[in-house]
């Protein structure tokens, strides 16, 4: 234990495999592992794998059909032999375990994590002590297995912050833009400074409650329960185009908090470049945005018109498109513009699941 205490100080990472080592140690076995359960495919797949079963590191078993899900589901130690004699898949693996001694782990106080387990040369090899040595073990893994998840969180959460700063940065400078966008445009239609001045405002303020849906937020646990509509995210957005005709169509989708963050960014960053040089920028222009739901992600088109014609490709614009293709890429999906002379139009694709959170 001392041992596992000076691995967990020198870092949460390597304590694990210390843990299967120290198993199959004091337990003399041939064999050892942690298999953690994955709820989105209900399996458990193995980590750290020791001894004569090291080559199946990765491999994954069912959560419903193996003695890993007995475990859990009677939450103390199973001791099983010959499991082969029941489970299909360890005969296809030509794997035979003489006597297998498993113990469930749990992260924090009752959350399931998985089991570590240890397997025997020969039947009847395990007895109480080992149990009691395996419960041990098991505790400590899950501590360990908890700092690490806590560990790569917040090196995310850093390296989400960094890109936090650069965006503000960018979208300071877009805010600028856009800002002098609409007083050149307000001015060209207001008879008085009095009409403008309450035009101006009236759109600033919109600008405002839109970039408000732009932000980056982190519960202790990297997630999120609050969620909005994939229709008012875009619609806010677009609110501070009013003098541009913007026509939306497709259902209702459900967005989480993160997912909010993301989508907001990406269609404030194609409306940035809209005012700035396409649809609208110009009192004619007008912006269509379509989606849909097929084979589970969602569909999105965006299409100008009515914008300055284009004439040819123009070059990446810099840290505006890396923006968007970056942030639609860590979201799992995938993004394509097309330029025509109307105007350009911009595919985007994401996983309906990437959008839960």
């Amino acid at each position: 234990m001392r041992d596992l205490a000076r691995q967990m100080a020198g870092g949460s990472g390597q304590v694990l495999p210390v843990l299967v080592d120290s198993a199959l140690e004091l337990c003399d076995a041939v064999a050892g592992g942690i298999s953690i359960f994955e709820k989105p495919g209900e399996v458990f797949r193995w980590h750290h794998l020791r001894g004569t079963l090291e080559k199946f590191t990765g491999a994954t078993t069912p959560r419903n059909y193996s003695p890993c899900g007995i475990t859990l589901d009677h939450a103390k130690p199973v001791l099983v032999q010959k499991p082969e004699r029941v489970y299909s898949w360890l005969v296809d693996a030509r794997v035979s375990l003489p006597e297998c001694l498993l113990v469930p782990l749990f992260a924090g106080a009752a959350e399931p994590l998985g089991t570590l387990w240890v397997v025997s040369e020969s039947v009847e090899h395990f007895h109480a002590g080992h149990v009691s040595t395996m419960q041990e073990l098991a505790e400590f893994a899950g501590i360990a297995w908890e700092v690490r998840q806590k560990e790569e969180r917040l090196r995310t959460a850093l390296e989400e912050q960094e890109i936090l700063t650069r965006e503000m940065g960018h979208r300071v400078k877009n805010l600028f833009a856009i800002a002098d966008s609409m007083i050149r445009l307000s001015a060209r239609r207001s008879a008085t400074k009095e009409q403008m001045a309450e035009t101006l405002s009236g759109r600033l303020h919109a600008l405002a409650d839109a970039n408000a849906l732009i932000r980056r937020t982190f519960s202790p646990t990297g997630r999120s329960s609050n969620a909005s509509d994939l229709r008012e995210i875009i619609t806010a957005v677009m609110r501070p185009y009013a003098h541009a005709e913007a026509t939306l169509n497709g259902p209702a989708v459900s967005v989480g908090e993160h997912a909010t963050n993301a989508i907001a960014l990406v269609f404030h960053e194609m409306a940035t470049n809209a005012a700035k040089y396409g649809a609208l920028s110009t009192e004619g222009g007008s912006v269509t945005i379509d989606w849909s739901i097929e084979d589970e992600r969602l569909k999105l088109l965006w299409r100008e018109t009515g914008g300055p014609a284009i004439t040819s490709e123009p070059a990446p614009s810099g840290l505006g498109t890396s923006l968007v293709t970056n942030t639609i890429t860590r979201q799992g999906g995938t993004i394509a513009t097309t330029w025509h002379i109307e105007g350009v139009q911009v595919q985007i694709a994401l996983p309906l699941n990437s959008l839960s959170h």
